[in-house]
């Protein structure tokens, strides 16, 4: 009978160690879990940061497009008009021009 209560004794310490160690993994999984969830958050919030930036970047180089395309239109009018100006300037030496 002292045999079966030392081994009872046993087993439930063998118990105790057993919860102590089970909550003990069940605390490090909840950490790991915590953990993992601020990463995850950290994540998508730099991937918003991100996105962010890239959307007024492309804004910016969008509105320096417009900005260069209105110059060269611009530069092509005054090349346009040069050009109508030589073009008068010949045609009217061609008219002052004696004939020979």
């Amino acid at each position: 009978m002292h045999e079966l209560s030392g081994r009872v004794r046993a087993s439930e310490q063998d118990a105790a160690a057993a919860r102590v160690l089970a909550g003990a993994a069940d605390r490090d999984v909840t950490a790991f879990h915590d953990e993992l969830r601020d990463f995850r958050q950290a994540t998508a919030a730099s991937f918003n940061a991100l996105r962010e930036d890239f959307v007024d970047l492309r804004t910016h180089v969008d509105q320096g497009f417009t900005e260069m395309r209105g110059k060269f239109d611009a530069t092509a009018a005054g090349q346009q008009h040069i050009v109508d100006l030589i073009q008068a300037l010949i045609a009217d030496q061609g008219r002052s021009d004696p004939v020979t």
